[in-house]
Parts: structure tokens; C-alpha cells; sequence
């Protein structure tokens, strides 16, 4: 589990985006889209979900896109080429149902775009007409837009600023895309907020829609409870049972106060250990 490879995606305003390949061969023969892995930077750390964003079954390497916002992640974001994770275990969840849709939307906010990625690949593998909306606060936040380009019919952009693109958000063009012409499936991954904006418009149509849940996780095996999420007025554990579910079904709401639970504890520590 030695990263050989380390890349920052984007640095700015606060908001730094880092890019690590890892030597993982036992995740490399089994990940599938949409899957995660769980890691844990050192004995004493925490345990984080992280998509695998790709891999390369020669080198025996997984791709790990991640902000670093909380103390494990910025933990993570300090390691070196050469360094190695305590541990990783996956691949987890279940993987994305991949087959010919006919027309997809593929929707991705901020570092939420990383976990499109590799639905995006497999999608246009499987024959898929592909349209990706890509959301950032602005230009330099923006990742992966050429990756995407290569596996979509067509891409489009909205920053907030608008300094790239549509100003605006990522629904906007949704609106738009939903006028053209009919679509059979939307798969969206980013901030909540955006998300649930997302159900919200594709409800209106009626398209189904398929989210990739970032619920707080702690075990990630079904044994702790942490991840709980209500879809269809039953509990589910976004570990085991997701990540992805039906928007349609999700309850918005209380999954955003779940989400906010620790903030203030998290900034606490970050600020303990100075970073």
C-alpha cells in the first residue's frame, strides 16, 4: 500500500484537491465502479471512505482523488511518494449497475467529479450516449474535465463564478439537457445541496436517478450504524446497502443533518494538530 504517485489537482481559495496512485493488488483485481475503499493513515487514525476513482491492473495500482478537508484527509494529503498507508481494506459497496442505458447524464460537483469518472468509462463501454455536467466554485477547481471528455459525447461546465464555462450551477444545465431530448438515466455525485437539487428536477421529469451517497462512515461493514440513511422511508446503511441509491427515494433533509453533526468537532482537531 506505497503511493508511487502524488498530484495536486488543485490548490486554491482553501480548497486543495490531491491525486495519489497506490500499490493495492488485491483491490486491483476486484474494484468495480463505484465501489470504495476504506483507509487508515496511521494505527491511531481514523477510518475514511474514498471512491477508487481508477486503476491499472498491470501495476497493480488504484487512484485515490480526495479534498482535503477534515484531519484524515490532510493526514493523507501529507504523505510523500514513497510513504505507505497503516491500512485499506475493499473493495466495498456495491458496485454500479452498468449496462445500456440508452441516453445517460452523468452529474459531478467538486470532488464529486473523481466518482463519475469511472461510471463514466464503464457507461460509454457499454454503448451509452454519454452527457456529463461537470460543477466547480471556479475554473481552477475544476478536475478531470479532459479524462471525461474522452468518454463522453459531450461535456459541459458550470462555475459558480462563472470563470469557465455556464455561470451558474450544474441543475441549470440540467434543465436545459432535459429539454433537449429524452434520457433514460441521471447519476449524480457531489455535495449534498447538489444532489438533492438534482432529484428535485429529474423527479419532475420522471427520469430515474442514481446517487452515490458520502455519508459519515466509521466501520464500513455494516457493524456500526454510522452511515444510516432513510430511502424509502426504511433505514439503510449507505456501506452495505449503497452507496447508491434511488434520489427519488432519499431523504434529503435528515441526511444533511447527519452529515453537518461533526463539523464544528472536526474544525476543533484540525485546529489541535494545526493543520
Amino acid at each position: 500500500m506505497k503511493i508511487i504517485h502524488k498530484e495536486t489537482l488543485a490548490d486554491i481559495q482553501n480548497t486543495k484537491i490531491t491525486r495519489v496512485d497506490i500499490t493495492c493488488p488485491h483491490v486491483v483485481r476486484k474494484v468495480e465502479p463505484g465501489q470504495f475503499i476504506v483507509v487508515m493513515v496511521s494505527e491511531e487514525g481514523e477510518r475514511i471512505p474514498l471512491t477508487v476513482v481508477d486503476k491499472d491492473i498491470g501495476k497493480g495500482t488504484i487512484t485515490l482523488i480526495f479534498q482535503e478537508v477534515g484531519l484524515t484527509t490532510k493526514l493523507l494529503g501529507k504523505l510523500k511518494i514513497g510513504d505507505s498507508l497503516y491500512a485499506l481494506a475493499g473493495p466495498l459497496g456495491h458496485p454500479t449497475e452498468i449496462k445500456k442505458y440508452g441516453n445517460v447524464i452523468l452529474v459531478g460537483g467538486g470532488v464529486g467529479i473523481a466518482e463519475i469518472y469511472p461510471v463514466a468509462k464503464a457507461l460509454n463501454e457499454a454503448g451509452n450516449h454519454i452527457d456529463t455536467v461537470l460543477g466547480a466554485r471556479t475554473k481552477s477547481l475544476l478536475i478531470l474535465e479532459d479524462g471525461l471528455k474522452e468518454v463522453s459525447n459531450r461535456v459541459f461546465v458550470a462555475t459558480d463564478d462563472g470563470s469557465y464555462g455556464q455561470k451558474g450551477f450544474t441543475t441549470d444545465i440540467l434543465k436545459k439537457l432535459l429539454i433537449e431530448r429524452r434520457y433514460d438515466l441521471i447519476y449524480a455525485v457531489g455535495p449534498i445541496p447538489m444532489m438533492k437539487s438534482v432529484s428535485l428536477v429529474s423527479k419532475q421529469s420522471g427520469i430515474t436517478t442514481a446517487v452515490s451517497l458520502n455519508s459519515l462512515m466509521v466501520d464500513a461493514t455494516g457493524m456500526c450504524g454510522c452511515c444510516r440513511v432513510t430511502v424509502g422511508g426504511k433505514t439503510k446503511f449507505a456501506c452495505v446497502d449503497g452507496p447508491e441509491f434511488d434520489a427519488h427515494l432519499v431523504d434529503w433533509e435528515e441526511l444533511e443533518r447527519r452529515n453537518n453533526i461533526y463539523i464544528e468537532k472536526e474544525k476543533h482537531i484540525c485546529n489541535l494538530h494545526k493543520l
